[in-house]
């Protein structure tokens, strides 16, 4: 078959190959069904005219069906359809089209033929683009701030907990210079590769903020500028200007090596452009404008900071311990916490060592409330948050206030008023106590050396301090998703925009046996309609109660053994998870959150269900990030929770058809739910939705599943998907 006219092909070959070769890669940022679907959309409809195309898809699982060099070489165009970044260096010299990965769903036939007259990509250049509408996407600063303190956390982590492990087991007091560790000993070696990790913290949030933006070229002037920024001394600063001055450099450098990509260059130039000429040029302008520009103000700033807390010594001890505690909790370890923490460790020699302990007793109450939270409410945070969480309560423990940062860069409208709320109230507390600190460090690890005087109360304040911090991100946290989202919210959210679903773990049934589950009431159904938690236990059993003696198990058989088996056994769908229990013909409700309560009512009759209204609460914040409609009549909202003890997955099929805010504007009336434990470990679960991903996208299967008259039918139809 001959391809149409258009433009002539770039991929190699002997010239007389009469098939267009094409290659596309499809990614999306919050799962894996968008991205299987773009696979599938694209590759039927090059299938339809006779064109030859493979497809990587990058999920959540990994990438699979790798592009090689190969491919590429005899490639005559190459589509990528994806909502977060694709490296697209190995395609220079081939037509590139990007676009968002709804496009790819939605239009792949325009796609096909917009590539064929795309611009060749060069290196370092930009790839031809076509608007998508975002959806619930989030913007590209908050995925680039979001990728930032991703691969800042373990340098967080790893720094905080060597520097606290250092200081609890090699440290003692020292009046004239805090916790001290002997120079030659064992565990200054640790102090030290600890205060290694801490100091590249700062330069890896800029340099990967700067590489989600400018890619590759981006990544060195992100790292020194992020450098610089934390170095004071270069700008006549005794305090850098720590992770918000991170921030500043990593958007800058991201930003700068766009526009100098858009400057045209000499064919000759363009090969060392991104790894020679955009790295040095924007590494230099971007290192001067902050050194000479922005770095002069800030030391000034700070200087006069000082003084001006200089002269209030003299006021009211609830005053100053109230701004000493803004000033602490502000940026953790930043300039203007390093301001608070220098004005009351200089007063120590003169023999004032109560606003030292103001400081102390501020100084931890950022990490341990940031932790404290993700305690309390941890559906609010993602599986990377909670860890982290931990690892900041340890390193409050120590005074190490820095272990709160991750939480400040990913929300920083919320975590820094709350962090600045609980810091005043413990320097105010501390301050009206009395409490003295005779070391340079805060934190309860200050106390518990005996550096502190007023030690019950020292405990007070930070216990208040911290209590406050936690309540009120929380608060704040639910508050700012409500207002994103224009509707009331009962539970928290979750902010990280990536797939809740991480890891189901549990394998498939042993080989040669056969589980039979049978109904023996046909259209029996049950929703959840009680509120509450202690109602929706009692759901889930009445549901298991009503459906228990109506099942029956039948015996096992290997094959070729002569055991009896069922004469009509029911067909193991997606390793059992989906049985004829939680098939529903017909769905009762007609708007989305409806339908999300019915078919969690229809998980709870297997009684893996333990909390029917924190199961339904889960999915909604699924939906709350990103629709889960996938078009075609489809949807399928998933939740990870530890509302369900093992993976359960229902179907249903609505009529009329639900609004779901699906990428082809259709209404949903199959409907797929699934649910697994938060714990659960392994890519089970990853494996379903690409299952079901890619047998939804055939037509036939859709229509024999729309067809099929009661449950052991629609089971029946569901066994073709594994």
């Amino acid at each position: 078959m001959t391809t149409t006219a258009g433009p002539p092909p770039t991929g190699g070959g002997d010239g007389e190959r009469q098939r267009l070769r094409l290659l596309a890669v499809t990614a999306c940022p919050t799962g894996i069904a968008h991205t299987y679907m773009a696979a599938e959309k694209l590759a039927q409809a090059a299938e339809s005219r006779g064109i030859d195309m493979k497809v990587e898809t990058q999920g959540s699982i990994g990438a699979e069906n790798v592009l090689d060099d190969n491919d590429v070489s005899t490639a005559d165009g190459v589509i990528v359809a994806a909502d977060k970044d694709v490296d697209l260096s190995r395609f220079v010299g081939k037509r590139v089209l990007v676009v968002g990965v709804a496009e790819g769903i939605r239009h792949p036939e325009r796609l096909i033929e917009q590539v064929r007259s795309a611009p060749v990509h060069t290196a370092g250049g930009t790839a031809a683009a076509t608007a998508a509408p975002s959806g619930g996407e989030r913007s590209v600063a908050y995925k680039a701030l979001m990728n930032g303190v991703s691969y800042m956390i373990p340098f967080v982590v790893v720094g905080g907990l060597l520097i606290a492990i250092s200081l609890s087991l090699g440290g003692h007091p020292d009046p004239s210079g805090g916790l001290v560790i002997p120079k030659d000993s064992f565990w200054m070696d640790v102090n030290n590769i600890g205060v290694i990790g801490f100091t590249l913290m700062v330069p890896i949030l800029s340099g990967y903020i700067a590489y989600a933006i400018g890619d590759r070229p981006a990544l060195v002037p992100g790292m020194i500028g992020g450098w610089i920024a934390n170095t004071g001394s270069l700008y006549d600063s005794k305090a850098g200007a720590g992770f918000i001055g991170a921030i500043v450099t990593g958007f800058l450098a991201g930003y700068l090596v766009l526009w100098i990509k858009k400057v045209r260059v000499p064919k000759f130039v363009q090969p060392i452009m991104p790894i020679i000429v955009i790295p040095i040029v924007a590494t230099t302008a971007l290192g001067l404008f902050f050194i000479n520009v922005i770095g002069k103000p800030i030391s000034w700033v700070f200087e006069h900071l000082t003084s001006w807390l200089g002269g209030m010594t003299g006021t009211s001890a609830i005053l100053l311990g109230t701004i000493l505690g803004l000033m602490i909790a502000f940026d953790m370890g930043g300039p203007v916490n390093k301001t608070a923490f220098l004005f009351g460790a200089g007063l120590i020699a003169t023999g004032n060592q109560a606003v030292m302990g103001m400081c102390a007793a501020a100084i931890p109450v950022m990490p341990l409330g940031q932790g404290l939270a993700t305690l309390i409410r941890q559906r609010f945070y993602t599986e990377q948050e909670r860890e982290t969480g931990l690892a900041s309560l340890f390193m409050g423990c120590f005074g190490i206030s820095e272990g709160a940062i991750p939480f400040a860069a990913a929300r920083p409208a919320q975590v820094i008023p709350a962090n600045m709320l609980g810091g005043a109230v413990a320097g105010a507390v501390a301050g009206l106590a009395g409490v003295k600190d005779a070391v340079p460090h805060g934190g309860p690890i200050v106390a518990v050396l005996g550096a502190v005087s007023g030690v019950p109360m020292f405990f007070v304040a930070v216990a208040i301090g911290t209590a406050i911090t936690a309540v009120t991100t929380i608060a704040l946290v639910d508050v700012s998703e409500r207002k994103r989202r224009g509707e009331p919210v009962g539970h928290g959210v979750t902010l990280e925009p990536e797939l809740a679903l991480v890891g189901a773990g549990v394998g498939a049934p042993g080989a040669g046996t056969v589980v039979a589950e049978r109904r023996a009431v046909r259209g029996e159904t049950v929703t959840a309609g009680v509120v509450g938690s202690g109602g929706s236990s009692a759901l889930a059993e009445n549901a298991v109660d009503a459906t228990a003696d109506a099942d029956s198990v039948a015996a096992e058989g290997a094959p070729g053994s002569g055991s009896p088996t069922t004469a009509n056994p029911t067909p193991v769908v997606l390793s059992g998870y989906l049985t004829e229990r939680t098939v529903k013909v017909r769905l009762d409700a007609d708007g989305k959150e409806a339908v999300i309560r019915e078919m969690a009512g229809l998980l709870a009759r297997t009684g893996k269900v333990v909390e029917v209204e924190e199961l339904v609460a889960t999915a909604l914040r699924r939906e709350a990030q990103g629709t889960t409609g996938l078009g075609e009549e489809i949807a399928i909202p998933h939740a990870k929770t530890d509302a369900v003890s093992a993976p359960v997955v229902g179907f249903a099929r609505s009529a009329e058809g639900v609004e779901w805010g699906s990428l082809d504007g259709t209404k949903a009336r199959l409907v797929f739910m699934i649910a697994v434990p938060e714990a659960a470990a392994g890519d089970e679960h990853l494996r379903i939705l690409a299952l079901l991903s890619r047998k939804l996208m055939d037509a036939g299967f859709r229509e024999r599943l729309s067809a099929a008259e009661d449950e052991s039918a629609v089971l029946g139809v569901l066994s073709e998907v594994g």
